[in-house]
Order: structure tokens, then C-alpha cells, then sequence
């Protein structure tokens, strides 16, 4: 049931001139079992009316292991940011001691616009990133599915040309997508479906429990997580708000995503909300501050899209490749390998 893959947003692109080679590596699980149906979930905080059906896919896909952690969004930044034209970077990410705002993954920039570079300390780089918006989070993906680099940030899984604000309800997931912001039913079926068949039911909780997690950073017996309890029992890692990814290793959800529940909330594509002037999109999976309830697959959530939080990240899912395209992606690989070869 668990299918674990290192998914590099792009194995290699061959040309003539050698190998360019992705400079970040998302870990992916495969959710499989098409078909599924789903479950009556709770309708979420920010006016929706009711609540929905949540967890039915009609396909099969990757979705990340982890978290998107401040490691791989500095990359992400070292590569579009120089100028920081979408606001991608927030300065509250610099200050993990509870800043204006919160507390933040200790991304630091430094430079003049137009030179900015950014890096962060090696014990915050696998803890989530936060501070990101919505916006950030479909740029992220953008650039995931066009080859990281200097690939473009505003076409892809999403068309943005520039866009920033608090509607965007036009907004959706493109045909032909590579990478992309879960979309809920994604999410939630990664962290509550039992998986083996498509009539499996679900969990409570994201950890292959009906019981509420401890917090237990050993971590044992597994059902485990980064959240808050009374009175106020957090932080749990000395002196971090998050957790690294992953920390809870016994913990995973039945196809092997760690930290559904807790450490911060995901983005996912579903608009919660709209009225004449904003859409509000879905938050799932509670965070280090937020209560058990957020981490139950009634908990749904809300935000708005242009906003930041230091309790709030994400995830993407990618495409299963197609056999024949795992076909001619190694025979192109082992025909460069010959020609190197024959250059020697």
C-alpha cells in the first residue's frame, strides 16, 4: 500500500549541450486505490454554508511525503527571488523567536533588490516553511512543473500573471499539470483513507488512529504529533514551534505521509468561502498551536489566499508518470550515458 518515491520535480533534461539537473528533490508517496468514495466533512470556519464530501480521486497520484520545508523554498527563492517581484519572501520568515507576527522558519535574505540571496541554518532547513501565502504556494508549484531554475512562476498548474489578491476564484488547476497545490480531496484522502481497496473507510486522525495523538518525540508506538495542548504544552522541540519533517517516524498515515496532522496547516486549491470580493481557499490538518480538533478529518479550515501565518505551509502532489514515459526517459538516460562514454 505504501509506495515511496524520490520524485525530482525534473529527472533530467538532455540536450546537447549535457544534463541540467533539478537542484530540489520532492519525496512523494503514490495514492492509489481510483475510485474511492468519500466522506461528509466538516464545513470549516470563514461562512461556508455546508458541509461537503471529501476524499473521493478518480485517479491515482504522488503527493509529497512532507511538508514543502524551508530548505527546499529557499531554493526555490535563490532561483526566482533575486528581485522578489511576487513578494514571495516575508520578513517574518527571518525571525523564528516570535516576531510581529509569529514565528517564523528562519529563512534569512540578504542583498539589494535585484541581488537578494537567501539561505537558512542547517537545524530549521526539514522544518516546514511558513509565512507563504496561497499565491506562494501555486508559484512554488509553477516552478516545480517548469523545471525549477529559472522556470517561470506564473504559467503551469496555474495561470497567475502577476495576480496577488484575495479573490482569484478564476484561479484553478490547469489540464496537463505537473505539480500542484493538493487539491482537498488529494489531501484528505492521503491522510484519513484506511487504503487496500476502494471501500476502505477512513481514520479520525491523519496518524492510522481514531485516538487523539500524543506528543511523544521519541515516538515509539507511532499516533503522534506537533500540537497544542492544555495548558499550552508546546513548544515540544526545544525551543522550535515545528517539528522536523518526518519526526514522528511511527506516525505516517496508511500511504506514508508524515505530518498531516499538526506542525503547520497546508494550503489546498478548494475555495471554502466566496463573497463579492474574496474567495477564502481550504486549510486542513491544524498546526503547532492549533488543538486536536484541527487535526480530525471534520477539522476543515480556511484563510485567505493573500495572507501569511506562521502556522501555515503546504504540500503538492505531482502526476504518476506513464509507464511509456519512464520507457523513454531511461533509454534517452542510458543512450547520453553511451555518448559520454564514447567521448571518453
Amino acid at each position: 500500500m505504501k509506495k515511496v518515491f524520490a520524485v525530482t520535480a525534473v529527472i533530467a533534461l538532455l540536450c546537447l549541450g549535457g544534463i541540467a539537473q533539478a537542484s530540489i528533490t520532492i519525496d512523494t508517496v503514490t495514492v492509489g486505490d481510483p475510485g474511492n468514495p468519500g466522506e461528509l466533512s466538516g464545513a470549516g470556519a470563514g461562512g461556508s454554508s455546508a458541509d461537503r464530501i471529501c476524499g473521493s480521486v478518480g485517479y491515482s497520484y504522488n503527493i509529497g511525503k512532507y511538508e514543502v520545508t524551508a530548505g527546499q523554498y529557499t531554493a526555490f527563492l535563490n532561483a526566482v527571488a533575486a528581485t522578489d517581484t511576487y513578494a514571495l519572501y516575508n520578513t517574518n520568515m527571518g525571525n523564528p523567536n516570535a516576531g510581529d507576527y509569529g514565528y517564523g522558519c528562519n529563512i534569512q535574505r540578504s542583498g539589494s533588490s535585484g541581488n537578494y540571496s537567501y539561505s537558512v541554518a542547517s537545524d530549521w532547513a526539514n522544518r516546514p516553511v511558513n509565512f507563504v501565502s496561497f499565491w506562494d504556494s501555486c508559484r512554488f508549484a509553477n516552478w516545480l512543473g517548469n523545471g525549477q531554475g529559472t522556470g517561470s512562476t506564473e504559467t503551469g498548474a496555474y495561470t497567475l500573471d502577476g495576480y496577488n489578491g484575495d479573490d482569484g476564484r478564476t484561479i484553478q488547476r490547469n489540464a496537463n499539470w505537473k505539480w500542484a497545490v493538493t487539491s482537498e480531496d488529494e489531501w484528505y484522502k492521503a491522510a484519513y483513507y484506511k487504503g487496500g481497496g476502494t471501500n476502505a473507510g477512513y481514520w479520525l486522525y491523519p496518524t492510522s488512529s481514531d485516538t487523539a495523538p500524543g506528543q511523544d518525540m521519541a515516538d515509539a508506538s507511532g499516533n503522534n504529533a506537533n500540537y497544542w495542548t492544555a495548558p499550552c504544552a508546546w513548544p515540544i522541540d526545544s525551543g522550535k514551534y515545528t517539528t522536523v519533517a518526518g519526526e514522528f517516524q511511527n506516525s505516517d498515515s496508511p500511504y506514508g505521509t508524515f505530518d498531516q496532522g499538526g506542525n503547520v496547516f497546508e494550503w489546498n486549491e478548494a475555495i471554502v468561502y466566496q463573497d463579492a470580493t474574496q474567495a477564502i481557499r481550504g486549510l486542513r490538518g491544524g498546526s503547532f498551536y492549533g488543538s486536536d480538533h484541527y487535526l480530525q478529518a471534520s477539522g476543515r479550515s480556511s484563510g485567505i489566499p493573500a495572507y501569511e501565518y506562521d502556522s501555515v505551509g503546504f504540500r503538492v502532489s505531482g502526476v504518476v508518470p506513464e509507464p511509456s514515459s519512464l520507457i523513454a526517459l531511461g533509454s534517452g538516460i542510458l543512450a547520453l550515458a553511451g555518448m559520454i562514454r564514447r567521448r571518453r
